[in-house]
């Protein structure tokens, strides 16, 4: 997917991103404002992620799935409840992720935009969903 086709479907969105690696949440986040994205977060705690879920505009969420020694599932939950988009991205082995999950994308770290775009926000300007 061309950079200019991702930063249509990212473009004005509020994105939380959480996850507990600086560098990787940094590197997110500079990626998704140069595609136009607004970017809630980051940050690496649960706590925070479920206060600015309640307290911010989210119009989706890249989840980390190990924050530490917590895993991000309760983000999740509250997230589905909210009917808002999310992706779950980790470097583990996805079989650490619950079965009620199994219907929501994971990404594998680094992590990969053109995959993400599409998965929160479906296929649209003649793109397909990547599989």
């Amino acid at each position: 997917m061309e950079k200019i086709n991702q930063a249509r479907l990212f473009s004005g969105k509020r994105i939380l991103v959480v996850e507990d690696e600086y560098f990787v949440a940094d590197e997110t986040r500079r990626k998704l404002e140069n595609l136009g994205a607004i970017v809630v977060g980051p940050t690496a705690n649960i706590r925070r992620a479920l206060d600015l879920i309640a307290g911010e505009d989210v119009d989706a969420a890249i989840l980390d799935v190990h924050l530490g020694d917590e895993l991000v599932f309760a983000v999740a939950d509250e997230l589905e409840a909210r009917q808002i988009n999310f992706v779950f991205a980790t470097g583990y082995d996805p079989s650490f992720v619950p079965t009620k999950y199994n219907g929501f994308a994971l990404c594998e770290k680094p992590t990969e935009l053109e995959k993400i775009a599409v998965a929160l926000f479906g296929a649209t300007d003649g793109l397909k969903r990547l599989d």
